[in-house]
């Protein structure tokens, strides 16, 4: 940045050779999941007790075989779930590297942005309002700053840090709290100002790190759904343990069979736990945010994505957001003349030269970097005092010395604040009010700039000066080019759009206009609301709001039943953040509060990613839910056709290395072919969910039993038929486990809502893989001598074959035929209706 030429910093040779001296400037390192703790993890779900159980009793009677067969099946299912989880775990690790916390650093005269565990002693850390200290570090250029160092102190009153004034005040280290120091401390937050600091302690040496204050781990913990879910599983767990006594005592006694009795209530254990679930939810939730992240949508909270698609209503800044946040100044009013300042006429010399005294002499604010790009070379010396913009007074004042000795007041700001504030005659007052409303209705953003002399200094606030008018500047922010699309997708998709800002109420109209967001009902002011008057039903633009109102309108949006999404990015958008159901931060420009504070970190500040944001949770809901569906309705025939042969006085049908078998092509199926789904195209236009609709409901439910009891009848008819038609119990149970592996592969296309074309697109290569696996693994199971035995199969006739396919087929696949009828039909049948409406 220009205002710091004069700074040169370390370069990157240096601060390669401190980093590899010093280490990284973290207080502690972040947890990680190992592999094998992930193993220990996996090995304490019920599923894998009872394979090892299972295994354990087939080895202590003696079968090697069977035994061997289920201690490998049981570590491929563990190694399968290890795999899956430790790509969720780097998921989360590649997110983490993106939420790390940034510093913005000078190193060879040039500002850039790193990590900031990349600092090290010496570097010049550039920290201004909203910013939180990345180390301990002295201020050495810059405005006077208010500090809150309540996180070390436990004091709430910030103090005031001064820039040092000569090399011996780096000798001087004051504790935290000093009300008259020059010192930064790392976790400190800067409240006002800003300035250029230079690190003398970082990592665990910073007065954090010697305390010992135990920073929070970056990873999140389980989300409510997740412990929901988790805490189902085992409860089920314990119900399938109980049901597998029941089993094994009925068994015993009425057959005399307690080793039969003892794997046939295994098996049914192993088939009644929905072990899935957590696994599912587990890697949804990692990889839909790293989907996110890839467009630009940092995820912050992971149960945010459960909301997400249920937003309805967007409350965003005007600035940075609708438009590109890069001020221009386009037109200055003075006098009653109005100047295009494409050159920088002379005859708004004066006006431009005061506006520049009431600009921050390090400006980072886009209409300071405007007037200081129109107006050319900085005036002289330093002020004596500033004053920075406050919710009291909208307007940015400094003092500077003049050359006969006194003092002159610039001040820039609201023109509604200025004028107040003006001595001009009142033809002059009105004239510049019209000017303003001119060309706001234009557009332009308008500030007033005026001017106070003194012969000696008064030392007064600046709302008590009474100041001479000088005019008026507009500045131009054009609308991005992505936004109008962007508000045309939102609408379609059922999300309504307001626009939020502190400009006056025709430039926000026009701007709106020119953005395309509705403007039928007039625009809302932030007297309105602070006076509690009610927001109109339609209102979409509201003007001259400061960002303590901004939670009024979340809180009135809500109690009006909507889902809102609210974006921010200064320390007092964080309350407003917190109180929406997602509070967006802006990754560029936002502060280091309203980051905290929010759920999502828009990374590239733009609209577009927003909306692109909401279809990406849509469709990552979208596939949770199938996922879920699919899960509970697998396990419906699973346990029907563990438990209901014995008690039809059948043959057992399934036992557990069957269900190995199974749990290896389930849960790929699961978790990675409908993570891949790419969704419903047309999931964006259609309205939003409703809030209380739950991820698995009644409906779910319901439609998971339905599939689910179909693909039961059809095998285990299959199954009875081929026992009373006098085959043996191995070709029975070979003919209808074909039909159960066909019929989950069938489940599996349903529930994902493939058809036509579709079937065979990219996304689903990894379908027809497992596909694929699945017939070659039944292929190998009936042809090889031991793994029929172990299996305890048989080779089908090619017409049981072909007749167990079919039916599989037909029993899993009969609801998408039903759905892709009635798509066609009005109305469709209730039920394929709601099928529709997952």
């Amino acid at each position: 940045m220009p205002a710091f030429d004069h700074l040169q910093g370390l370069t990157d040779e240096e601060a390669r050779g401190r980093l590899a001296r010093y280490g990284p400037n973290l207080v502690h390192e972040p947890s990680r999941r190992t592999i094998l703790q992930i193993a220990r993890d996996t090995l304490r779900e019920p599923m894998f007790l009872l394979l090892v159980l299972a295994a354990g009793l087939y080895l202590l009677v003696g079968d090697l075989a069977e035994g061997l067969f289920l201690s490998v099946g049981a570590l491929l299912s563990l190694s399968l779930v290890v795999i899956q989880e430790t790509r969720s775990e780097h998921a989360l690790q590649a997110l983490n590297a993106l939420a790390a916390p940034q510093a913005r650093v000078i190193r060879a005269g040039v500002v850039r942005a790193i990590p900031a565990a990349e600092l090290v002693p010496d570097d010049l850390v550039v920290v201004g309002e909203g910013v939180r200290i990345p180390a301990d570090a002295l201020l050495v250029d810059g405005d006077v700053l208010e500090v809150d160092e309540s996180a070390l102190t436990g004091e709430s009153m910030s103090v005031a840090k001064r820039p040092a004034s000569g090399p011996s005040s780096q000798d001087h280290h004051p504790a935290p709290g000093d009300k008259a120091g020059h010192c930064l401390f790392a976790s400190t937050l800067i409240v006002r100002g800003q300035g250029v600091a230079k690190v003398t302690r970082t990592g665990a040496a910073t007065e954090v790190g010697r305390i010992g204050v135990e920073l929070a781990d970056m990873a999140e913990g389980p989300t409510l759904l997740q412990r929901d879910v988790r805490r189902l599983v085992r409860i089920i767990g314990l119900l399938a343990l109980f049901a597998c006594l029941l089993v094994a005592l009925a068994y015993g006694l009425l057959r005399d069979d307690w080793f039969g009795g003892a794997l046939s209530g295994l098996t049914l254990a192993i088939s009644l736990v929905p072990e899935e679930f957590p696994m599912v939810l587990t890697i949804f939730m990692a990889l839909g945010a790293l989907r996110l992240a890839r467009r630009n949508v940092l995820v912050r909270r992971s149960a945010v994505i459960e909301t997400l698609g249920a937003t309805t209503l967007l409350c965003v800044d005007k600035t940075g957001t609708i438009t590109e946040n890069k001020m221009r100044l386009s037109c200055a009013w003075q006098a009653g003349n109005l100047y295009e300042l494409a050159g920088g006429p002379e005859e708004a010399g004066e006006l431009l030269e005061a506006a520049q005294r009431a600009s921050a002499l390090h400006p980072h604010d886009p209409m300071d970097l405007a007037v200081q790009e129109a107006a050319g070379t900085a005036p002289a010396g330093k002020p004596l005092r500033s004053y920075p913009l406050t919710p009291q007074f909208l307007a940015f004042a400094q003092v500077w010395a003049d050359e006969a000795g006194g003092v002159i007041y610039a001040a820039k700001g609201a023109h509604e604040t200025i004028l107040a504030l003006c001595d001009d005659d009142r033809e002059t007052l009105e004239a510049a009010k019209a000017a303003a409303d001119r060309l706001g209705a234009l557009g332009k953003r308008v500030l007033a700039v005026a001017t106070a002399r003194f012969a000696t200094d008064p030392q007064a606030e600046p709302d008590r000066v009474r100041y001479h008018l000088l005019g008026l500047l507009g500045f131009e922010d054009p609308v991005r080019a992505d936004v109008p699309a962007a508000l045309r997708q939102a609408s379609e998709a059922g999300v309504s759009v307001a626009m939020i800002t502190g400009d006056f109420e025709p430039t926000a109209l026009a701007i709106a206009r020119a953005a395309g967001i509705a403007t039928d009902a007039e625009a809302v002011t932030g007297h309105s609301i602070t006076s509690g008057e009610p927001i109109p039903e339609g209102a979409r633009v509201f003007a001259r709001i400061k960002p303590v109102q901004k939670l009024k309108l979340v809180e009135g949006f809500r109690q009006a039943g909507h889902v809102v999404a609210m974006t921010g990015d200064g320390i007092n958008d964080a309350p407003a953040l917190a109180a929406a159901d997602i509070g967006i931060a802006m990754g560029q420009r936002g502060t280091d509060v309203a980051r905290e504070a929010s759920d999502l970190v828009l990374l590239d500040d733009s609209f577009a990613s927003i909306i692109g944001g909401i279809g990406q949770g849509r469709r990552i809901f979208a596939n949770l839910r199938r996922a879920m569906t699919y899960i509970a309705a697998v396990h419906v025939p699973v346990a029907g056709l563990a438990l209901l042969p014995i008690l039809l006085g059948l043959p057992p049908m399934l036992y557990p290395m069957h269900l190995v078998l199974l749990e290896l092509l389930i849960d790929p199926l699961c978790a990675l072919v409908f993570e891949n789904e790419p969704g419903d195209p047309d999931s964006m236009r259609k309205p939003p969910r409703r809030r209380a609709e739950p991820l698995f409901g009644l409906r779910q439910i319901a439609i998971a039993a339905l599939q689910g009891s179909v693909l039961l009848a059809a095998t285990l008819g299959l199954y009875g038929f081929m026992n009373s038609s006098g085959a043996n119990p191995e070709a029975a149970r070979t003919a209808a486990f074909i039909a159960l592996v066909s019929g989950h592969l069938s489940l599996a296309l349903s529930v994902s809502g493939a058809a036509g074309g579709r079937l065979f697109s990219r996304e689903r290569i990894l379908f027809w893989v497992i596909g694929a696996a699945a017939a070659l693994v039944l292929t190998v199971s009936v042809s090889l001598p031991a793994m029929r035995e172990i299996l305890r199969l048989s080779p089908p006739d090619p017409w049981v074959l072909a007749a167990s396919v079919a039916i599989g087929v037909a029993a899993g696949g009969w609801f998408a035929l039903v759905r892709a009828l009635s798509s066609t039909a009005s109305p469709s049948p209730l039920l394929v209706r709601n099928f529709h409406q997952q």
